[in-house]
């Protein structure tokens, strides 16, 4: 580890152990930390690979992003609110970790149970992803601040700059919900259409991985899309012909 790397993680223990998010442990298992290079510089993890393979599994479900869109097909007002072991020694975390197998179900588990009472009524969550919804400025002020009064108590803050307060058009789960319905962003619509013509299996799927949530948007995109979701099937050779460009770019 390079010196600017070492005393960039001195920083962030330092940092968590004042935030009360770590304590030193004596644990005899551990997880390596390390430095993943991002385009605007390094992020420092914790590798959770082994524990994970070691973890039982939570299959608490994770809510189905049709479900929840088909809970706002009446415009409303709207609101959206977000939420190791090191050289320097060994140490325990005491809040959510990001990288952990359980994580996403626990948390949805979590927040299910704290939004009880609301859920589905003005709230729809997706983890950390808050939805307000109301029929009027009077009932929605009341359900921020029910909202906002239940993670309060509950220790749970949101990032300013991530949240929307009072509008009738907002992104939430990457479409455009507003008064008028449901929308695209005009930047994926772009995306889609200037993306480059696959040359080997693994750019289908990541074509077919982006293009997935069109589905709701697009009349038959299942048959549509068939002939690049058998172009991805085990064994099969590849072959990019008249049928799997038509469907490309369809």
């Amino acid at each position: 580890m390079t010196n600017a790397k070492s005393a960039t993680l001195k920083d962030w223990l330092r940092d968590k152990l004042k935030a009360g998010k770590i304590r030193p442990s004596k644990s005899s298992i551990s997880s390596p930390v390390m430095f993943v290079p991002k385009k605007d510089g390094s992020r420092l993890v914790v590798d959770y690979l082994h524990l994970n393979n070691r973890t039982k599994k939570n299959i608490y479900p994770l809510p189905c992003p049709d479900d929840l869109m088909a809970q706002l097909c009446a415009p409303r007002k709207e609101t959206n609110g977000k939420l190791p072991s090191t050289k320097y020694g060994l140490y325990k975390s005491l809040v959510m970790t990001f990288g952990l197998t359980n994580a996403p179900a626990a948390f949805q588990h979590f927040m299910n149970k704290l939004f009880k009472d609301l859920l589905d009524a003005c709230v729809i969550i997706y983890l950390d992803d808050i939805l307000i919804y109301s029929k009027d400025d009077a009932s929605h002020t009341q359900h921020v601040h029910e909202v906002l009064q239940c993670l309060m108590e509950n220790q749970l803050f949101c990032k300013a700059l991530k949240c929307t307060f009072h509008v009738t058009s907002v992104e939430y789960l990457g479409i455009i919900v507003s008064d008028k319905g449901f929308s695209l962003d005009k930047l994926k619509i772009q995306a889609i259409q200037d993306w480059p013509t696959p040359t080997k299996v693994k750019e289908v799927q990541l074509f077919l991985g982006f293009t997935n949530f069109l589905r709701c948007f697009v009349a038959n995109f299942s048959h549509i899309a068939r002939p690049l979701h058998n172009l991805v099937k085990k064994d099969t050779p590849w072959k990019w012909d008249t049928k799997e460009q038509e469907a490309f770019q369809r």
